[in-house]
């Protein structure tokens, strides 16, 4: 997709000036659509996000409406939640936004030029330790808030979204409870707003900071559902998973800063029973999605014990 003469022209509006040039940063997934760099004549840059859908034939297909969704959610987040993100939970602002019968354009502000151009192979300690304040800033944030436009559950992966995984997935304790795991997760009563995919490739780094991009999935739900995810995510997930306590002990310390005291330790109290729900609701999606690889998951016994404990 190159910059065509309309996306030229709504840009300029924006930006206030000619748009020199664009180059393609990467495609969208699925073939929905792609990210571009727009270069002014001032040297001022933006990322254009052009989502174009391709038709779908015949039968209803559950997968397309999801994506449908997820960009509408995430133009409501721009719109919305945005403007209250500040320094400690980093995001895109938006320069311009529009919905349209065949998609949608978002006009954001270029991370890359504010300071965090660098992207991270690896979830080690110094980033770990900044993802997680990221996370935490964001759920403390918006504690208790509405999520305006938003999933009414956030993340990709909750079951009301996948049934054809849940059908897929093989026989045994972790099916058998998933219905239960979610209305549990649903039923907390401190909820806040997630990001939804905070997985590693997700978060854009600079000196000693880091911001988060892609909000397709935001909405509702309980913070350690993000960080069980997050840490799912990382090259070195392996050593996390096997000992989540040490990053929660770093997300529950940032999240103390957002929060009253006396909601903290509720919050903290509540969320901590609730972590292995939340890895053992991702690791549902992941059982029916891909489940050979579940097969050969090296944890799965010690979560099934843990989550025997838990329901």
């Amino acid at each position: 997709m190159s910059l065509g003469p309309e996306d030229r022209a709504w840009a300029e509006a924006a930006l206030g000036e000619p748009v020199r040039g664009a180059r393609s940063v990467q495609s969208l997934w699925g073939g929905y659509g792609e990210l571009l760099r727009v270069t002014t004549r001032s040297g001022r840059t933006a990322i254009l996000k052009h989502i174009a859908p391709p038709p779908v034939r015949g039968r209803a297909d559950r997968g397309h409406d999801r994506k449908l969704r997820s960009y509408r959610a995430e133009m409501a987040f721009y719109r919305h939640a945005a403007p209250r993100c500040r320094l400690d939970c980093r995001v895109p602002q938006p320069l311009a936004l529009e919905e349209k019968p065949e998609g949608w354009r978002f006009l954001l502000e270029d991370l890359d030029a504010a300071g965090y151009g660098q992207r991270r192979g690896t979830l080690g300690q110094a980033e770990l330790e900044l993802c997680l304040g990221w996370l935490a800033a964001l759920h403390g944030t918006f504690l208790g808030a509405v999520p305006e436009g938003l999933w009414k559950q956030g993340t990709y992966w909750h079951l009301a979204t996948r049934p054809d995984e849940l059908a897929a997935m093989p026989a045994g304790p972790l099916k058998d409870a998933a219905a239960e795991i979610d209305g549990r997760l649903r039923k907390a009563r401190f909820r806040t707003t997630l990001h939804g995919d905070a997985k590693l490739e997700n978060f854009c780094f600079g000196r000693g900071r880091v911001a988060a991009v892609d909000f397709q999935y935001a909405g509702a739900g309980v913070g350690v559902q993000d960080v069980a995810y997050l840490l799912a995510s990382g090259a070195n997930s392996d050593a996390l998973e096997a000992d989540p306590e040490p990053a929660l002990q770093v997300y529950f310390r940032h999240l103390r800063r957002w929060l009253p005291e006396e909601v903290a330790a509720e919050v903290e109290a509540e969320w901590r029973g609730l972590y292995v729900l939340a890895w053992a609701d991702f690791y549902r999606f992941w059982a029916g999605w891909a489940p050979g690889a579940w097969a050969r998951y090296r944890h799965a016994g010690r979560l099934l014990k843990a989550l025997s404990t838990a329901l």
